[in-house]
């Protein structure tokens, strides 16, 4: 069986189980959108461990499936939105070049840096909850009916709750502005979770062409993603679609700036005898007070951006050049 056969046929059963992940998620829940992350696994371990054509073929297979089972519009939001940014960015890892060329060691490989990939995915979350809020309509009637949920429940826990119609109109006003903001980081956390987690698996499994990345001392943002989340943040306070782009933007760029200002955390206690305890009540801390901890973290990781690219001898990989496709 030939290189390309044995990517089609890994492609084709990675998405078949991405889609079935899909198709589990059912209804919003926890449970829901944990399926819903883990869809992006078998991707990211297609186009990681074999090829870009591997992973492609995995998007497209889950993506005509979903279509099936589903409806074509919600399998390319999908599509959209979760699967193909995760065969983007195990294609970006895949890239490298001799490091002489950059100005670095010869004899050496340079990497995709990490920054970039993160540039890339806070890029590609952005576009993707963009062009899915539009095919949606969102907007303020999309979020009254949670709104009103929520009004519900409270006011069932606590009779004392009710707010008359201009606090529900308020509430919903200000819903609108912060949900794409919230979900375009959280989803950058979960597809940089997937892609970490993605790449575990294939160097365990023996496949992996990239070295492991040093998180705490690599994952830093750029200088650019600077820039395009205080692009984000000022476009937020122009009115109408517009300030909901710079929420979805900035949203997205502060989950990078959050994951860069922990591994900076785990970089600073590296080593310490109180390591395991800061990092214990850290995470308890995000749990219990989230989102107000996260702020910290996303001011930490704003004061420190850096560009570096993972170096390995040739050779430690399979087709390891900046032109790696099939």
């Amino acid at each position: 069986m030939n290189s390309r056969t044995q990517s089609l046929l890994v492609g084709l059963v990675a998405g078949l189980a991405s889609a079935l992940l899909v198709l589990a998620s059912g209804d919003w829940s926890a449970l829901s959108v944990l399926l819903s992350a883990c869809a992006t696994l078998p991707v990211l371990i297609a186009g990681l461990g074999w090829s870009n054509f591997a992973g492609t073929v995995s998007v497209a297979a889950a993506t005509a499936l979903i279509a099936v089972t589903v409806s074509p519009l919600g399998a390319v939001m999908i599509a959209v939105t979760t699967l193909g940014p995760a065969a983007w960015i195990a294609h970006l890892s895949n890239l490298a070049r001799p490091a002489e060329e950059l100005g670095g060691p010869s004899g050496q490989m340079a990497w995709y840096p990490l920054s970039d990939i993160m540039l890339h995915l806070c890029g590609l979350v952005s576009l993707s909850l963009i062009i899915l809020g539009i095919v949606i309509g969102y907007g303020e009637e999309t979020v009254r009916p949670f709104v009103d949920y929520f009004i519900e429940v409270m006011g069932e826990q606590n009779p004392d709750f009710k707010p008359d119609d201009v606090s529900a109109d308020e509430m919903a006003a200000f819903m609108t502005r912060v949900l794409p903001a919230a979900q375009a980081a959280m989803w950058v956390l979960i597809l940089f979770a997937g892609w970490y987690l993605a790449c575990g698996i294939v160097r365990v499994s023996g496949r992996a062409k990239r070295p492991a990345d040093i998180i705490p001392t690599g994952l830093r943002m750029s200088r650019i993603a600077m820039l395009i989340f205080g692009a984000g943040l000022a476009l937020g306070f122009v009115g109408g679609p517009i300030g909901l782009i710079g929420s979805v933007i900035s949203g997205a760029f502060a989950g990078g700036f959050i994951l860069a200002g922990l591994a900076m955390l785990h970089h600073r206690t590296f080593g310490r005898p109180w390591r395991f305890l800061a990092l214990w009540f850290t995470y308890a801390a995000i749990f219990i007070l989230f989102p107000l901890p996260l702020i910290v973290f996303l001011f930490t990781g704003l004061f420190e951006t850096v560009r570096t690219a993972p170096l390995s001898p040739p050779g430690s990989g399979s087709s390891n050049s900046s032109n790696q496709s099939n």
